[in-house]
């Protein structure tokens, strides 16, 4: 059985094969390194009841910037 061309599929389609296929390291490498943002911003977990003062803030922002993706 030959392999679909992942670098040719869409993203939705990428992740179901993944679930569908969960063994498939090859097909998962792929997905990570085409849908990874170099410009994430990755936040710590918080550690006390103060992190999370911030966290509707930093909600919004992450609801914004996917917004602005799409």
């Amino acid at each position: 059985m030959s392999k679909p061309d992942f670098m040719s599929m869409t993203r939705g389609e990428l992740r179901k094969y993944i679930l569908e296929h969960r063994e498939d390291e090859e097909a998962f490498q792929i997905y990570l390194a085409r849908f990874t943002s170099d410009d994430a911003i990755i936040f710590p977990a918080p550690q006390t009841i103060e992190d999370l003062e911030n966290f509707p803030q930093l909600h919004q922002q992450h609801l914004d910037q996917r917004r602005n993706q799409a």
